[in-house]
């Protein structure tokens, strides 16, 4: 990891790191962007065409009331949102002005492994005072973002949107969009918060039990549950309130580079269909998404249409978007309302016909907090911890697997373990039914759950022995709100692509990938081995492959894949949906599908910039493939 660096300026404080007194952030009607209003929000430029200049530098910004420096694109946090068509070539000149090495990644983006920005893999990097230019041919559409790929860079402020308009008619009807991206900002060098999470992982977290919890629960369980279960926490070294490892503490959350206090505004007029995009450009913090008084219709994930479903509430994963139709019938201002996975604060904007309109904002949730479901229900767990069957954990869920802790399982027929990389694979031909090994296209894996021997040692405290399918989770935090608030939330089972399926072919192979950790000493990584001592995933060009994740932890993971779709397995074969980055929920499972069409040195790794260091791994597609 390259070192932050933030150089000693003295210049008048901005706002919010841009232009002040620019426009609502946002795109208008489309190719008709939006124009300056006097004390209206900040906003990021919107730069259209085929030919772009970046410039990455510092920029000083005020978002607490302290002046601080963050690394922009162009002098903007966000940075432009560049606004691309289907079937051009682009080309973006990207000049480095830090004093230290940058890059940027087009997230999302399928194009050549030399263009997608990831310094050791893709290229060496943007050097100080050099410049790099990135060309290719633009082959999608929808809603994507960049970032840098470059130390803690994206922390920092460096980051923006990118909507590509489709060649075609689009199949989604709209009069007006916005952007709206969120993230989040902290006050601290990113260096430092890492170093502390090193140091103590909970160092952020201020919601640990007090003595009135201990009271309600022993009212509710009595004094032997509650000791149980208090046990059992404590034997573990785990929190059951360690639902994200840096909270609202430290960050302030962003929408389109505005704090909740001034709020950022977007205009509509009475019955139009105004398309959100949403972006989720945090570092860190996952958002749950609601806008009192409208549904949402969301009509594309990770900028692949899909077919429309209506929801009230939708979680977003870093590094995911979402489009979502909203049609405004009264003239009444609504709230846009993004709280964070651990409610320790939110982002908010306000969707208005007049913009001296202010709508409420309505109060954050509760706090979620742990159970036996997000450890996967029944465990092998270190520190001497026995199943959680026999700690009152519900096995009934668990397919015939409760309480069996599948490494006693390491020879079972078809299992390949290299030593190095400590993953599972499966292939078709080592089998003697390929169709039941390894299950339909569509429907995901169907193999038991094995943990490798890397598994077993101190950079793991955990391992899920009966996960649950994450298809059918909106996520801790949601999971009642249909039943006890009336709001149906979105489900990744109500994804479903709206094209047929590209490759319909059955899959040749499975890789079951663990999610692992250690929560008490900080240590991310896959299959128990950080990305420092692990092999590459090699794949053989044009093969059709599916990953099989298992999170063997109980924190939630955004799970992001370089230069190829990950084809969600969504039971619905004829129309997968596409995605370019996966939440896995704690103590579950998800399969997905990939066609090794790209050739070259790809990334692939959580999009939490403080577990990416160990939970990351090279995946290397070539015409030999796998050993």
């Amino acid at each position: 990891m390259s070192k932050a660096i933030y150089p000693a300026l003295s210049r008048r404080k901005f706002v919010t790191g841009v232009v002040a007194g620019s426009a609502l952030y946002g795109l208008g009607t489309p190719w008709s962007y939006a124009s300056s209003s006097p004390g209206s929000p900040s906003s990021a430029p919107v730069l259209s065409g085929k030919n772009f200049d970046l410039d990455i530098g510092y920029q000083p910004v005020n978002f607490t009331g302290k002046e601080r420096i963050a690394t922009a694109i162009n002098g903007s946090v966000p940075g432009p949102i560049l606004r691309w068509r289907e079937g051009d070539r682009v080309t973006l000149n990207v000049t480095n002005h830090l004093a230290h090495d940058s890059s940027i990644h087009w997230h999302g983006i399928i194009l050549p492994t030399d263009m997608d920005g990831v310094p050791g893999l893709s290229f060496a990097g943007i050097k100080p005072g050099e410049s790099f230019k990135y060309q290719f041919e633009v082959n999608q559409s929808g809603t994507y973002w960049y970032h840098s790929h470059s130390g803690f860079q994206e922390q920092t402020g460096m980051y923006g949107a990118i909507v590509i308009d489709p060649r075609e008619r689009d199949p989604v009807a709209y009069d007006r969009e916005y952007v709206v991206q969120l993230s989040d900002w902290s006050d601290e060098d990113p260096n430092n918060i890492y170093a502390k999470l090193k140091k103590q992982s909970d160092y952020y977290n201020f919601r640990e039990r007090t003595a009135g919890d201990l009271w309600d629960e022993i009212k509710q369980k009595g004094v032997a549950q509650t000791w149980n279960d208090q046990k059992m926490w404590n034997e573990m070294r785990m929190s059951d309130r360690d639902i994200a490892d840096v909270t609202g503490y430290t960050y302030t959350f962003l929408m389109n580079g505005v704090t909740p206090e001034q709020g950022w505004l977007g205009l509509f007029k009475r019955n139009e269909k105004v398309r959100l995009r949403f972006i989720n450009s945090a570092a860190m913090t996952i958002f749950d998404i609601r806008i009192p008084g409208l549904k949402m219709t969301v009509v594309a994930s990770d900028g692949q249409d899909i077919d429309p479903v209506t929801v009230d509430e939708f979680r977003i994963g870093v590094a995911e978007t979402y489009d979502v139709i909203v049609e405004p019938h009264d003239d009444t201002a609504y709230t846009l309302f993004a709280q964070s996975i651990d409610r320790t604060g939110y982002a908010r904007g306000t969707l208005t016909p007049d913009a001296s309109w202010v709508a409420e904002v309505p109060e954050m949730d509760v706090a979620p907090i742990l159970g036996h479901r997000d450890m996967g229900m029944s465990m092998s767990m270190g520190h001497g911890m026995h199943d959680m069957a026999s700690m009152g954990g519900d096995s009934s869920s668990s397919g015939g697997m409760g309480g069996m802790d599948h490494s006693q399982h390491k020879g079972m027929q078809g299992m390949v373990q290299p030593q190095q990389s400590g993953m599972h694979v499966v292939n078709q031909n080592e089998t003697s039914n390929t169709s039941t090994a390894l299950g339909r296209a569509g429907f995901g894996s169907t193999l038991p759950i094995v943990h490798a021997p890397t598994e077993y040692g101190a950079n793991v405290d955990m391992r899920a022995d009966a996960p649950l399918n994450g298809l059918d989770d909106p996520g801790i935090g949601l999971r009642n709100h249909k039943a006890v608030l009336g709001r149906k939330v979105l489900t990744y089972r109500d994804i479903c692509n709206y094209y047929p399926t590209a490759d319909p072919r059955e899959p040749s192979r499975e890789l079951e990938l663990h999610l692992t950790g250690n929560m008490n000493r900080y240590m991310w990584s896959i299959n128990g081995i950080k990305f420092a001592d692990a092999d590459p995933i090699q794949l053989k060009y044009g093969e059709r492959v599916r990953i099989t994740l298992i999170n063997d932890t109980m924190m939630t993971h955004p799970i992001h894949l370089h230069g190829m779709w990950s084809e969600l397995e969504t039971e619905d074969p004829k129309y997968i949906p596409r995605k370019h980055t996966i939440i896995v929920q704690p103590g579950s499972k998800i399969s997905y599908l990939v066609t090794a069409d790209a050739m070259g040195r790809w990334a692939y790794h959580c999009h939490l910039i403080y577990h990416m260091p160990g939970m990351f791994r090279e995946v290397h597609v070539t015409r030999e493939g796998s050993a």
